[in-house]
């Protein structure tokens, strides 16, 4: 993933408020562009680490 367009995120925040029935106030923008932008960033970290093939998701987690 390359540098998030802050033209598309916003229509994707305002598209995502429409489909979900909220509301939001212009002044509210700024703070959901920069929290949104921080999740994709670090799914995209996520994402990114490669896993050897034999690795399996483990059964149980235990912390």
């Amino acid at each position: 993933m390359g540098e998030i367009d802050d033209k598309a995120l916003e229509a994707y925040i305002r598209s995502a408020a429409v489909a979900l029935g909220i509301s939001l106030e212009d002044a509210w923008m700024p703070s959901i562009r920069a929290n949104l932008a921080v999740s994709l960033r670090l799914a995209n970290t996520v994402a990114e680490f490669e896993l050897p093939d034999e690795a399996e998701p483990a059964p149980v987690f235990e912390a």
